[in-house]
């Protein structure tokens, strides 16, 4: 028989962990609503260094939402592209893949490096895949990205959320193609309460963060230190493996 005790523990904490995540959510998107910051000044830093990085939001979330992500490796001197024409994020995968295809030919970037949030993880992999014929797009960051869907999807009645179901044909298609999967990190909490199954990933390389959540872990110090080592030149100090 389980211990009562310890389970109402463990439902009050992932209860606590929930709180935290959306009321960051809240938090992020009131930054973003209010924010001035123009995306011509994000690409352009005073001493750029470093690949141009491209940020991919997720579902229901425009690209203000990772303005805090923009801002610390704009500050760097990375340049940082944002991708206004996505919107929200609610249209179907392959129209996100081919908004970020056509953006980076429009300003001509090469050895792109793609930082992307949950939905956003999807759009990258098939833009690499199908939208970058030139070989542009370099590597991806992808942060608690649902690669093999999330069984919760099938609850929802919306087309933009149920298109996570496990069994949905993008993402039953983009799970098939492996190869690419070499030039992805997959970044994820070690509970994500939108994706009870992770976000591992066969062939990419792999780092799990000890902060919960969906979208708290975008703020997580071990995030920020793997971007930037990777990102701009001279730092030191891998980000390990797990």
């Amino acid at each position: 028989m389980p211990d009562v005790s310890a389970v109402t523990a463990a439902a009050l904490r992932t209860t606590w962990w929930r709180v935290r995540d959306y009321a960051a959510v809240l938090r992020w998107q009131a930054t973003g609503i209010v924010s001035r910051v123009d995306p011509d000044r994000l690409r352009h830093p005073e001493r750029p260094v470093g690949p141009p990085v491209v940020l991919v939001p997720g579902v229901y979330e425009s690209w203000h939402f990772l303005l805090p992500l923009a801002m610390l490796l704009h500050d760097q001197g990375v340049r940082v592209h944002v991708l206004p024409d996505l919107g929200v994020n609610r249209r179907p995968v392959a129209v996100g893949a081919a908004v970020l295809g056509r953006y980076v030919v429009a300003h001509d970037l090469r050895d792109v490096v793609l930082v992307a949030h949950s939905k956003g993880g999807l759009i990258g992999k098939l833009a690499m895949l199908r939208e970058d014929p030139d070989g542009r797009l370099a590597t991806m960051v992808a942060v608690n990205t649902p690669f093999a869907g999330s069984v919760y999807a099938r609850w929802f009645l919306v087309p933009s959320v149920r298109a996570f179901r496990p069994t949905d044909a993008t993402i039953v298609a983009l799970a098939a193609e492996r190869e690419v999967n070499a030039r992805i990190t997959s970044v994820y909490s070690r509970w994500d309460p939108h994706i009870p199954a992770g976000s591992g990933l066969d062939g990419a390389e792999e780092v799990v963060l000890d902060t919960p959540g969906h979208f708290r872990p975008l703020a997580d110090p071990r995030l920020h230190a793997l971007l930037l080592d990777r990102l701009v030149p001279g730092r030191s100090g891998a980000t390990p493996r797990r």
